[in-house]
């Protein structure tokens, strides 16, 4: 696995999914798009891609705090980069 992808799971993970003060909904996204990028089965441009679909879908979410917000488009981005 790359190394950005495990990266971009460690954000997600520490920072969204452990975070109690982000809405279940949202961390249960983060969640998804952990499993998705770590599913060796697919190449990481498809698990990327994969992974902005669950995450641009809950980005907008008006519940969602602003700092995970940012961290959530600091990922997309990453995520973009993966080829």
């Amino acid at each position: 696995m790359s190394e950005l992808i495990q990266q971009i799971v460690q954000v997600l993970k520490e920072q969204v999914v452990q975070d109690t003060v982000v809405p279940r909904n949202i961390r249960r996204a983060a969640e998804q798009a952990i499993e998705t990028l770590l599913d060796e089965s697919k190449e990481p441009a498809v698990r990327a891609a994969d992974a902005i679909a669950i995450l641009e879908e809950i980005s907008e979410d008006p519940n969602m705090p602003m700092h995970t917000r940012t961290i959530i488009w600091e990922v997309l981005g990453a995520l973009e980069q993966i080829k």
